[in-house]
């Protein structure tokens, strides 16, 4: 263990940091995008349905497919890496906005319009925080898919700790492969534990007695 930390440990560092970095990259890609369309998406139910729909099915396209599609359009690097990742990570995150923000009780959004609430602050105010344990599940489960998919990534030049499985399987080393695998589950597991803090945090303190006890 030792000799193999003397021998690969500031690349298993840099690795590590790069595996970060894309899912990282990826995730907050899909965030970004997932959740605003998510609550778009909420207003329009009969499409909304067909449109989740017809991404779920781009979805079950094999992972190192959609890579190598990214490589005609971007290259190869960590760019085609995390587009192609942030790909992946949009169905759970929106569809669980969009389930969210839709079973939001009607009683409650009729009060706020009562209140003189706009649509926006509806959403902003409301809809969202009570959504939010909901989007959050779907945030969790993208990131610890994407920290493993990120693997992936040294097929196409992204870096990562694929690079380390790769060279592994290439070169019979099962220390190498040992050395890519177990980093990524624990970042997959630290990610998760920390959404999880996070999702706690920004939780209405109502919201989460009324979880306790459903």
């Amino acid at each position: 263990m030792m000799d193999f930390l003397a021998e690969y440990g500031h690349e298993l560092f840099v690795k590590t940091w790069e595996h970060l970095y894309i899912s990282l990259a990826a995730i907050i890609l899909g965030v970004l995008v997932a959740v605003p369309l998510g609550v778009i998406l909420s207003r329009k139910p009969n499409f909304a349905d067909r449109f989740i729909s017809f991404i779920g099915i781009l979805q079950t396209i094999p992972s190192l497919a959609i890579l190598a599609f990214f490589i005609p359009i971007m290259g190869v690097g960590k760019i085609p890496a995390i587009f192609a990742l942030f790909f992946y990570s949009l169905l759970p995150i929106l569809r669980n906005t969009y389930i969210g923000v839709r079973d939001v009780d009607q009683g409650v959004k009729e009060a706020g319009k009562g209140m003189g609430m706009s649509n926006w602050q509806s959403i902003v105010k409301m809809e969202l925080p009570l959504s939010l344990p909901v989007i959050m599940a779907g945030i969790r489960l993208s990131t610890v898919y994407l920290v493993g998919w990120a693997t992936l990534a040294a097929f196409i030049g992204g870096g990562g700790l694929g690079d380390f499985i790769f060279d592994g399987l290439n070169l019979y080393q099962p220390s190498l492969i040992i050395a890519g695998t177990i980093p990524a589950t624990i970042l997959a597991l630290i990610a998760d534990r920390s959404l999880a803090f996070l999702e706690d945090w920004l939780t209405p303190d109502g919201l989460k007695d009324s979880y306790k006890t459903a």
